[in-house]
Parts: C-alpha cells; sequence; structure tokens
C-alpha cells in the first residue's frame, strides 16, 4: 500500500512538473531518462503552432532541443548541416530532438526536410554565450518599478520606463548612462533579451563602466484627445491603417528631428538625473534599440552628439516610415545615408546589425539594403563603425545573441578619468572593401 502511495505521488509529481513551460536542459533530461512526462512537458513548453509549423525551439548555451508534430518521420538540419536523428513519441506524430551548438554568441538556423520537402525552421536561432546567463559571484543590480511620464514636448503622452542600478553604482560617482528604446523587452533576465545579465557581467569583468540604464517604452496619447500630438498620430494611424499606440511609436521613432532627442534630454532623463548621479558627456552616454527603436538611437546622436556618442542598432529601420508626414521635416529615415555624406561629421561610435531576409516593404523600401547603404556611408566617411550583417530577419535574435561583443566593441578602451575621444575607424576595418551586394534569389545573367 505504501509502494503504490508513494508511485502514485511520484505520477502526480511528474505531471505537475511537465504542466509547466520547460528549459532546454530540463527538456533534455526528461529525454535522456526517458521520462513519461516528456510529452506533457513538449505541450507545455511550445504552443500547438509551433509544433505543427515547425518552428518550436528551445536553448540555452550549447544546450538545443527541438520538436514538431509530423505525420511523417522528419529529418533535422541546423545551420544546413544534418543535425541529430529525430525521436518518436508514441504513434501521435510527435517529434524531438536534443542537440548541442558549439558556436556561441551568433545566430544560427534549423528547419526540417519532410517526405523530401523542406519544412518549418526558423532562421533566427540565438545561441547565447556565457555572457548572457549570469555568472556565479556577479552581484545583480536592482531595476525599478515601472515608471511613468507625462511629456510636455508631446503634447500630454505618456511613457512607462524602467531605471536599473548596477551593484556597483556609488552615488558620489557620476556614473555613465545607456538608453533602451522599446525597454520593456529587454528587462527580463530569463527572456530572449537577457541584456541585464550582460550588463552585469560586463561591468563585474570591468569590460563596460558601471552605468545606470534607462529602458523606454513607446508612449502612449490616448489620454490627450485635442491635442496636436494626438491629432498628427489619429491621422497617421488612419492614414495607414495603423493602431494609436503603433502610430506614436512611429512618431516618435522614425521622425528625422531632434523632438524626441529634446524629450530625452529635457524630460525624461532630467527627471532620472534627479534621483541617480549621471554623467553629462556624451562620452559616458549610449542609445540603443532595435528596427525603429534603431533609427531612433542613431537620430539621437546625430541630432544631439553633445548627449550621446555610442549607438547600437539592431535590424534599423532606415526607410521612409515618416518621410513626408510632416511638411514641415524634409528627411525621412532613406535620407540617412545621404546625411552621413554631405552633412558635417559627428563624432560618434555606432554598431550596425541587420540580416539578408530582414522586410522588404512595399511601401517603405528594403530594410537590408538600407542598412548596406548605411555601413558604407560611414566606411566612406570614416566613422568608427561595425556592421554585423547575417542571414537574419526581422527579429531580435542576432542583435541578442551577440549583445556582449557589441557592448565589449562599443565601450572598448573607456577610461572614466576623460570626458571625451575623438573615435576614428579600426584599422582592420580600414583595410576591408566597401561592402557589395550578390543577387542570391534568382538566376544569373
Amino acid at each position: 500500500m505504501r509502494t503504490f502511495a508513494l508511485l502514485a505521488l511520484l505520477a502526480i509529481s511528474n505531471l505537475a512538473f511537465a504542466a509547466e513551460k520547460m528549459t532546454a536542459p530540463e527538456l533534455i533530461g526528461l529525454a535522456q531518462t526517458h521520462s513519461a512526462a516528456l510529452p506533457d512537458a513538449i505541450n507545455a513548453t511550445f504552443s500547438p503552432k509551433d509544433l505543427q509549423e515547425g518552428t518550436a525551439w528551445a536553448g540555452k548555451g550549447h544546450d538545443f532541443f527541438f520538436a514538431l508534430q509530423s505525420a511523417a518521420p522528419p529529418t533535422l538540419l541546423i545551420d544546413n548541416a544534418p543535425g541529430p536523428q529525430m525521436q518518436a513519441l508514441g504513434a501521435g506524430g510527435l517529434w524531438y530532438a536534443a542537440a548541442r551548438i558549439e558556436e556561441l554568441g551568433v545566430l544560427h538556423a534549423f528547419d526540417y526536410r519532410v517526405a523530401g520537402a523542406k519544412f518549418g525552421g526558423r532562421l533566427d536561432l540565438p545561441a547565447f554565450g556565457p555572457d548572457s546567463y549570469l555568472e556565479a559571484n556577479v552581484p545583480s543590480g536592482t531595476l525599478s518599478e515601472k515608471l511613468m511620464h507625462t511629456s510636455k514636448i508631446y503634447d500630454g503622452m505618456k511613457s512607462e520606463y524602467w531605471v536599473y542600478v548596477p551593484a556597483g553604482y556609488d552615488p558620489k560617482v557620476p556614473a555613465a548612462l545607456m538608453v533602451f528604446q522599446d525597454g520593456g523587452g529587454y528587462i527580463h533576465r530569463d527572456g530572449n533579451n537577457p541584456a541585464l545579465n550582460v550588463i552585469d557581467n560586463l561591468i563585474a569583468r570591468k569590460k563596460i563602466p558601471v552605468m545606470i540604464c534607462v529602458f523606454i517604452n513607446p508612449g502612449d496619447v490616448t489620454d490627450a484627445p485635442g491635442t496636436p500630438t494626438y491629432r498628427f498620430v489619429q491621422a497617421f494611424a488612419d492614414q495607414w491603417h495603423r493602431t494609436l499606440k503603433d502610430s506614436m511609436r512611429s512618431t516618435e521613432y522614425d521622425t528625422v528631428s531632434d523632438r524626441y532627442d529634446r524629450f530625452l534630454r529635457d524630460e525624461l532623463l532630467a527627471e532620472v538625473a534627479a534621483r541617480y548621479n549621471l554623467r553629462k558627456d556624451a562620452y559616458s552616454r549610449a542609445i540603443t534599440g532595435l528596427s525603429s527603436g534603431g533609427i531612433c538611437s542613431l537620430n539621437a546622436a546625430w541630432q544631439m552628439p553633445g548627449q550621446f556618442s555610442r549607438v547600437i542598432s539592431w535590424i534599423g529601420s532606415f526607410t521612409s516610415i515618416q518621410w513626408k508626414e510632416d511638411p514641415a521635416i524634409p528627411d525621412g529615415g532613406q535620407d540617412y545615408p545621404e546625411k552621413i555624406l554631405r552633412e558635417p561629421a559627428r563624432n560618434i561610435r555606432v554598431w550596425l546589425q541587420d540580416g539578408s531576409n530582414d522586410q522588404e516593404n512595399d511601401r517603405y523600401g528594403s530594410w537590408p539594403l538600407a542598412n548596406i547603404r548605411m555601413a558604407n556611408a560611414l566606411k566612406l566617411k570614416n566613422y568608427d563603425f561595425h556592421f554585423s550583417f547575417g542571414q537574419g530577419t526581422h527579429n531580435a535574435g542576432h542583435g541578442a545573441a551577440e549583445f556582449p561583443a557589441e557592448m565589449i566593441w562599443l565601450w572598448r578602451d573607456y577610461d572614466s578619468a576623460k570626458t571625451s575621444q575623438t573615435y576614428e575607424m579600426e584599422p582592420a576595418e580600414k583595410a576591408k572593401p566597401l561592402f557589395r551586394v550578390t543577387v542570391t534569389s534568382r538566376e544569373a545573367r
């Protein structure tokens, strides 16, 4: 009787364990022990849609777990090379494989062959290196509760934001600053963009300075009807069939003007500076974002190089999203390569990232070609820049995977005793040719 009770308890525990979303090592552990809980664990971890479409995966460091629903036996390919053999789970058409991916800190890809045809897969499979996981004995800082700011520059727009204070912050010593657009996507340590882990690890290793990080979400103007900003944003939303919140984000991020930069300098960062001791020199200030947040970050440094001198742009939207929406603003994002070529040089350091499978949009243009044009303009004008171009889509995976390398590069040679530095192109970049393109989606002629 006691044995039966113990077995029943173990069965209940297994089912409860499997009912929660699991990590790749946990799933691999169940697979290695041939646990009866594995099917339930797979179904709890992945959505039916991802399982049916062959896009379900989980990863941690070198360890990856793949699963799919298929009537026919599938073959897994990782980076176009054969992966481990898929294993069947019963007669229900559920398959899985545990894999080890060696190269970390970069983007990988996977897909399947089912009945001789390509099926499913993802081009955005980040393999995070050790700097993306909080190391043992590295102290973690404190993330504030969600804060709210009401803008005057944007006529009553409300913006959510968080402030991250690292463990090494001393209120008596001014700290460096880094600002993150779409900030809510960076604050989860166990998510697909574990920026906080990277920041803590690199500060502890003295690869980057002690820095206050401000994570800002796009604003919301819903509660300010009748204001000039509301009317502009509503008209943009109506014209292009976008939501009011999405249109407010575009108005902030995609507009080639100094309005958002004044919002940062005069409102939100002034609010942060009232509570924390921030360095005021652009040499000690960085800004980053992805997609429209990418052009927003470059624009902030371009418009106000006295505020920011270090930029990271992932899958930046250097395209015509806000071009001519405001008749008083002549430039659009697509004009930035020419602005770099024709306007006075700014003393800024820029990391650009994009992928060959990024968007081609019939309204706004080509993201991959726009980023290649940006990189060539920066190179032709001898900027201190790096261009990381892969095969990814309009997705944060590539940028997040290499975020530790980006931060080390961006803050290399930083000296807290200095307040300025003239940035120069690295000798290794000087020795490289301009970027060239080839057509791979059609037959050559």
